[in-house]
């Protein structure tokens, strides 16, 4: 068993015991699996990059440990993309090749997504998107991300009134133009923002989610930077890039800044005071979800969808927001880091 240690000398350290998978080459061998058996085979799970660490430290060990619980014998192929879209083309077909029967895929871009759902089908596997929708998928798993903008938006609100800042400027910085969850987190957050009272002064949509580009974005604002009351951050690693820019502009106090995926390093930053905010996603039951849904898949079933989502049976999980005040009762609780 691996395991994740603590790093010394942070405020928060991760508590989580990780699974790796072993499984068999046979496509036909049965396995018990609560109830009845399963047929065995193999999956491949697909993520996008590297830079937001949730991928590597939690959707591939907790989905890895669902699909052994539900399948012994099923054996997952894992494929980081590190945003290289022709990379995760690459990796799709070369575990097809490989037979897989199904494809978790965490899409790097929404075009690239579609035509990798479409070469699966003309193999004859079966596709979950998997956080991102893309189109051509016969399962998807995810959050609310409206809902998610809207969480955002409005904790900002909440947090410059008590700063007693009841108007004035804040920007938006949005997440990569390629990724389909970005415009509907960039929508919910607007939905809020808009008729708020408060300013949208500068905007940008951030390439690749890259923390490095969202802090040179924020750092070509240094001319407005101390009129800002508040500032959106559609995730942590850019509100890193972002407090960084503020800091070196000599920006003290810091306005409220957002951010979202409950990191490591953002929940710190909230520790600290210099984030205000993150969205807490819980990856666990994501994972585990896609990895019932994808046995299910392989077998031939149908995934227990809650709803779907443009016509796609879908399970649309609820974002939770995390301040510094419900630290405890949320990613501590759920075991997702420990104190």
């Amino acid at each position: 068993m691996k395991t994740i240690t603590r790093v010394a000398g942070t405020a928060i350290a991760v508590g989580l015991a990780l699974s790796t998978v072993t499984g068999c080459n046979s496509a036909t061998k049965s396995t018990s699996s609560g109830s009845g058996s399963t047929k065995a085979g193999t999956i491949a799970l697909l993520l996008p990059e590297s830079k937001t660490t949730r991928y590597e430290n939690f959707d591939k060990p907790y989905f890895e440990a669902a699909a052994k619980a539900a399948c012994a014998d099923c054996k997952v192929i894992y494929s980081n993309a590190n945003q290289d879209a022709a990379m995760q083309k690459q990796q799709a077909e070369a575990a097809l090749t490989q037979g897989a029967k199904v494809i978790v895929l965490d899409s790097v871009d929404t075009q690239s997504g579609a035509g990798i759902a479409q070469e699966a089908k003309t193999q004859g596997a079966k596709v979950i998107a998997y956080d991102r929708f893309v189109e051509g998928a016969d399962y998807y798993v995810s959050f609310d991300n409206e809902k998610v903008g809207e969480l955002q938006a409005t904790t900002l609100i909440d947090q410059m009134k008590k700063a007693g800042k009841s108007s004035g400027n804040i920007v938006m910085i949005n997440g990569s133009p390629t990724d389909s969850n970005a415009p509907v987190f960039k929508k919910g957050a607007h939905a809020v923002i808009d008729k708020s009272g408060y300013k949208v002064v500068a905007e940008y949509d951030t390439p690749d989610w890259s923390p490095d580009k969202a802090q040179a974005w924020m750092e070509s604002q240094s001319n407005i930077a101390k009129s800002l009351v508040g500032v959106y951050v559609a995730n942590d690693g850019m509100a890193g890039g972002v407090i960084s820019a503020l800091k070196g502009s000599g920006i003290n106090p810091l306005p409220p800044v957002t951010g979202q995926d409950a990191e490591l390093a953002g929940v710190q930053r909230l520790v600290t005071g210099d984030q205000s905010m993150t969205i807490y996603k819980a990856i666990k039951p994501q994972a585990t979800d896609a990895a019932k849904a994808a046995v299910a898949l392989l077998n031939g079933k149908k995934p227990d969808a809650k709803t779907t989502f443009q016509n796609v049976p879908a399970t649309l999980l609820d974002p939770v927001a995390v301040t510094k005040a419900n630290i405890k009762d949320t990613v501590v609780k759920d075991g997702f880091y420990t104190i």
